[in-house]
Order: structure tokens, then sequence, then C-alpha cells
């Protein structure tokens, strides 16, 4: 019995890879709402391993260094697949130059920065009720929510057929994940309710941007995210 009770939550995170795993292999293959549901899986499996663990009061430094191994697959290397596989078609073209190498490749420079991230946020006891700079999950869910959106209704092609777009796309998500800029975490420090306002606007507004766009509006939710994060600095702490 405690062998399950030790284990249970790394066996969460466990499963949190497994799912990453499969997810990154049909997104190669180009299954995308294979990956879909595998990313689903994970940040089901990435949100009760924690819950777990914290329930069983079996925290330990395995399950610290397993979740960050897990999370580098579902929420590193999916995200730099996707940006890999959406700048496969332009080839080695950049503003009618041709470069000595194949663009796809720079969108694994998001791979490199969640790495990163992970790891500064392994050693920063701070990030406790808020994040600095965008955690690996949403940044995750931004950039496949973009992809997806585009290859199941074709919106955003504006920014799927433009090279350059994908390229800042790609700068810029990378950077705000090392950024120094405070982002909501949901995890509630009180029952107070001056200290959820931030929350509650983003759970109102996230329901309603759902509900409206559908497929579309999960990017669309993030960038909601991002935009009442930076609104609510102040209360970030």
């Amino acid at each position: 019995m405690d062998f399950i009770k030790n284990n249970l939550a790394n066996a969460l995170t466990l499963a949190n890879l497994f799912a990453g795993s499969v997810g990154a292999i049909h997104l190669i293959l180009g299954d995308y709402q294979t990956t879909a549901i595998c990313l689903i899986l994970s940040a089901i499996f990435d949100f009760f391993d924690g819950f777990v663990a914290r329930a069983l009061k079996s925290n330990s430094n395995l399950g610290l260094q397993l979740d960050s191994l897990a999370d580098m697959v579902s929420f590193g290397l999916i995200p730099g697949l996707t940006m890999y596989k959406a700048l496969e078609p332009f080839g080695t073209e950049l503003l009618g130059m041709h470069l000595p190498f194949e663009i796809k490749y720079t969108g694994l420079l998001v791979t490199v920065f969640s790495c990163l991230r992970l790891a500064i946020f392994n050693l920063d006891e701070e990030q406790r009720y808020y994040f600095k700079g965008l955690n690996t999950p949403t940044n995750t869910v931004l950039l496949f929510g973009l992809y997806y959106a585009f290859k199941e209704t074709g919106h955003f092609s504006f920014l799927f057929e433009n090279t350059l777009l994908l390229i800042l796309l790609t700068i810029l998500t990378s950077w705000l994940l090392i950024s120094p800029i405070k982002m909501m975490a949901m995890k509630f420090k009180s029952r107070q309710l001056k200290d959820n306002y931030p929350k509650l606007v983003l759970l109102i507004g996230g329901i309603i941007i759902l509900t409206l766009f559908k497929v579309i509006g999960i990017p669309i939710l993030v960038l909601y995210y991002m935009l009442v994060s930076l609104v609510f600095q102040r209360q970030l702490k």
C-alpha cells in the first residue's frame, strides 16, 4: 500500500510523458487530432500528479525531476515540432533569399527555450502563486492551438502563409517563456474575492471566448490570459 501511495503521482507523471511522446509522433505524421487528444491527456496527468502528490503527501525530489522531464516532451518538444511543421513548406527561402539551411529548424528554438524555462522554474522559489514568463503548457496551447485551428478550419492563414511572421512568432514565444513578465497561476492563496479578481475575469472571459469562437477560441484564450495577466500585474504576487 505504501508503494502505491509513494509512486502514484510519479505514475501519473510518466503517463504525461507517454501521452506527450505519442502526441509528438503523430504530429510528425500529420495526425493533428491525435496530437490534440494526447495534449489534453498530458495536461490532465500533469495537473493530477501534483494534486495527488500533495493529497498523499508523497512529494519527492524524484517527482520534481520527473515532472520537468515529462513536461519537456509534452510541452517543450511538441510546440517546437509544431513550429517545425509550420515552417516546413517554406524550405530554405526567406524574403526572396535562399538560406544555407532549411528554415523549419528555427522552430525548435521553442524547444530550447522551453528547456531553459523549466530549469529556471525548478530553481526559482518565488513562482508559487504566479509565473515569471509564459509557462510551457500555455505556450503549447497557443502554438499548437493556432496550427490546429489553421489545419482544421483554415483560420489564421495570414500567419501560416507568411514565413517572416512564423519566425517572429517563434522568437516572441521563445522570449516569453523566459521573460520577467508575471503571468497568472491558477492557484488560490485565499478565499477572499479581492485576491481572486484576475482569475474571475479570466474565467468569465474565457467561457465567453470559447462559447463564441469554439476551436479558434483556444489560442485566442491564451492571448486573453496574457492580457489579463498584464492588466493585473500588481495583484500577482
